[in-house]
């Protein structure tokens, strides 16, 4: 790591949020203690003046460390690597950094649209229609699965915060009712991230293909 640890890292997360989950990984990978605070979205307490106080935009993650207050999960990713990742989790080059980049896009974009979207229609009940986000997320999946064709992650052989950022919505999918069975190195590459050291899941949900 790059920088001492003295204090936990408070990090603000509900359950079932992929946004949430990323940040949580990223910290368990990094081996960062952490002091998890849970907001409860069902009881709108992200809308709360004390949470708004930390993220006015009321959305979860947020995380304070040693006074230092950062929210948005890819940005909490960028601020993660750069501080205890030993440029392990997001390389310094210039061209790993834009290669990190374009996958931290997909991952607000793509995937927020089609596989994350999909999972809030079964989980929330959101209002989306449900065909389009499902044919988006496959879309997307069979891009994934052709990028990680003779790869291990994203970047190549060694893991990164693209991958941290990418995982939890495509691990989910299938609670969405996106099938995961035609995309055998996407599959792959989620077996690779959960054998990581420290790794830890997100909470799932018994509906759409995983009821």
């Amino acid at each position: 790591m790059s920088a001492a640890i003295n204090h936990p890292v408070k990090l603000y997360t509900f359950p079932l949020s992929g946004h949430a989950h990323r940040v949580r990984l990223a910290l368990s990978l990094l081996n960062v203690p952490t002091e998890l605070v849970e907001v409860d979205l069902r009881k709108g307490a992200q809308k709360q003046p004390g949470f708004l106080a930390l993220n006015p935009f009321g959305q979860v993650p947020v995380i304070e460390d040693q006074g230092t207050v950062v929210a948005d999960s890819n940005a909490i990713l960028v601020y993660l690597a750069r501080k205890y990742g030993n440029n392990d989790w997001l390389p310094a080059d210039p061209a790993g950094e834009a290669a990190v980049q374009r996958w931290l896009s997909v991952a607000a974009g793509l995937v927020a649209f089609g596989p994350a979207a999909a999972r809030l229609v079964t989980v929330f009940g959101a209002g989306f229609n449900a065909t389009e986000v499902i044919n988006r997320a496959h879309g997307l999946l069979k891009v994934m699965d052709a990028e990680l064709t003779g790869r291990d992650f994203l970047l190549g052989a060694k893991p990164s915060i693209a991958d941290i950022a990418n995982y939890s919505y495509i691990a989910h999918a299938p609670e969405g009712n996106v099938s995961l069975a035609d995309y055998p190195h996407v599959r792959a590459w989620l077996a690779r991230i959960e054998a990581l050291p420290g790794f830890v899941g997100m909470q799932k949900t018994a509906v759409g293909l995983a009821a």
